[in-house]
């Protein structure tokens, strides 16, 4: 997969993602990160990338010839268009569903505001989709690329390791993830439960399931509203909710 980052700082993304698993994905040729920066592309001494907004107010805007020179030999450094997003608050929110759906694609092109944001006229004419990472406000766009280009670059088939791990991860079928535990068995913290010591594949199985549920229910109750359990998640949650509060109510596992 090739991702382009148009942005002020290219550097900074290309740094973000040189390291763990995205940094293993580029070095295995599994992914490929290309800077391009709009104030190579201004005119004057001063390479000029932004102005006062229209309407007054505080802030500037990143204009629009600079960036429209920009995109243009992005697009032309590769035989295959990219999708190009831009990373603003007003986009849709970013979702693992989404993110699956990004990282199946051959080339991806993130477009990183600054100031004020982009003149909304080469929004409308060259951007393919808007994208939030969530509900505040982040000095530009560079840190939201970097998150999406480590959400798509660890999905590349050969980046992790264990092929099963990204399929456990949390969001991936709706729910958050469950517990997990390591050596030492007993700690001043606690205990590793006794399900997960026993070699019962099926048990662990089990026991997995209903605590992605209960936490879910318990840490982020919108994941399951409109969400049809089957009969047997149904089950499992409920015999979950029913020991939690025989056990004083509170999440075990909660911070």
């Amino acid at each position: 997969m090739r991702i382009d980052i148009v942005s002020l700082f290219p550097e900074f993304v290309d740094q973000c993602s040189a390291f763990g698993v995205v940094g293993r994905a580029r070095e295995r040729g599994l992914l490929s990160i290309h800077g391009w920066n709009p104030r190579d592309y201004a005119e004057g001494n001063y390479r000029k990338v932004d102005d006062r907004t229209f309407g007054g107010g505080p802030g500037m805007v990143m204009l629009v010839e600079p960036l429209r020179r920009c995109l243009a030999d992005m697009r032309a450094a590769d035989g295959q268009r990219p999708h190009l997003v831009y990373l603003s608050p007003q986009g849709r929110r970013l979702d693992q569903a989404r993110v699956r759906e990004l990282a199946a694609m051959p080339r991806l092109a993130l477009l990183c505001g600054r100031y004020e944001g982009v003149d909304e006229r080469l929004v409308q004419a060259e951007v393919d989709e808007e994208i939030s990472i969530g509900d505040y406000v982040l000095s530009g766009g560079e840190l939201a690329a970097a998150v999406i280009v480590d959400a798509v670059g660890r999905l590349q088939e050969g980046a992790l390791n264990d092929a099963g791990s990204a399929a456990q991860d949390s969001f991936e079928d709706g729910l958050l993830d469950c517990p997990h535990y390591s050596h030492p068995v007993e700690h001043p913290y606690g205990t590793v439960p006794e399900v997960l010591r026993s070699g019962n594949h099926a048990a662990i199985a089990r026991w997995r399931r209903q605590q992605a549920l209960v936490r879910t229910w318990l840490r982020r109750p919108d994941l399951l509203e409109g969400r049809e359990l089957s009969r047997a998640d149904r089950a499992l949650l409920d015999e979950g909710l029913a020991a939690l509060q025989a056990g004083g109510g509170k999440d075990p596992t909660s911070p």
